[in-house]
This record gives structure tokens, sequence and C-alpha cells, in this order.
């Protein structure tokens, strides 16, 4: 016997086999899905930019880190750097998902990007450049997850778990200043 709960939220077992048989071609895009697809692909694409970004600022300096403390900062600019590369990864895997096309265009990268590719060289000053960029970061993705809300708790959630990275980030670059 098949035991029926009264709710506005939920759905019948017919109704829901019947709604996952239509567009089938939209893979995880249900008739369920609740947020603005094209903003939120639009949010995502604008955060891959700027993970890619901020993966190629710390990648440099990395490489470019000299000085008394320089060992320490470029190993915190090495973590940091694939960090962000894995979150790049994450939000393309997203764009895909909600059958969207990830924006890996270089010529348009840093236009897209929250955060800036600076080319200092002094130890201190790319400290600071990544901690105001991962400020951005922290400002940026707690905007994106209160503008996403409860309409789409998968991306939401993803979201979520970057800005906590982001987070550390900040926090392990202030603890170096």
């Amino acid at each position: 016997m098949v035991q029926t709960i009264e709710s506005p939220y939920l759905s019948d077992v017919r109704t829901l086999r019947e709604r996952a048989r239509q567009n089938i071609e939209q893979g995880a895009v249900t008739e369920g899905y609740q947020a603005d697809r094209h903003a939120v692909l639009e949010l995502l694409n604008t955060a891959l930019a700027t993970e890619i970004v901020c993966a190629l600022r710390y990648k440099r300096h990395y490489f470019l880190a000299t000085g008394l403390h320089a060992e320490a900062a470029a190993k915190e600019f090495l973590e940091h750097a694939n960090q962000e590369t894995e979150h790049a990864d994450r939000l393309a895997a997203r764009i895909v998902q909600l059958g969207g096309e990830p924006d890996f265009n270089p010529g348009t990268l840093v236009a897209r990007s929250h955060a800036e590719y600076t080319d200092s060289t002094d130890l201190k000053q790319m400290v600071r450049e990544n901690l105001v960029a991962e400020r951005i970061a922290v400002d940026s993705y707690s905007e994106m997850v209160r503008f996403i809300g409860v309409s789409d708790p998968t991306t939401r959630r993803m979201l979520e778990d970057i800005l906590a990275v982001e987070e550390e980030h900040a926090d392990d670059l202030a603890g170096m200043l």
C-alpha cells in the first residue's frame, strides 16, 4: 500500500515519472528547476573567469616569490592556485550540467573576472593583492548564494563550499601580513 502525503511541494509518483520523461535531453534540469537558468549560468561563468584569473595570479606569485618569507608564501600561493583551479573545474562542470557552455576565452577572462590580475614582484604586495582578491571572492560568492537562495540548492551548496575555501584563503593571507 502506497501512503500519500498531502503537500503542495510533493508530487505523486505518477506525476514524477511523467515529468521525468519530458524534455529528457535537458539532463539534470527538470521542470522543478526554479532558478533563472540563464542568470545562474551568467553568474557561474563570471565566477569561472574569476577563479581562472586568481589561479593564474597565484601561479605567477608562486614562481616569483622572493625574500625572507618567500618559501612559506610560495607554498601557500601554490596551494591556493591549485584550489582555485579545482573551483574552476567544479564551476565548469556545473555550467555544463545546467546546459550551458563554460567560457574559457582567454581574450575576455580579465574583463569578466571580479578579481584583477596584477604583476607585482614584491612579496608583501603579492600577499596584499591576493588578499584583496579573496575578499572580493568572499563578497561575490556571498551575493551569489543569496541571489540563488532556495531556487537551485545544488548550485548554492557548491558556491557555499567554494566560499568557505575562499574565506580560509583570506584568513591565511591576512595571517601572512
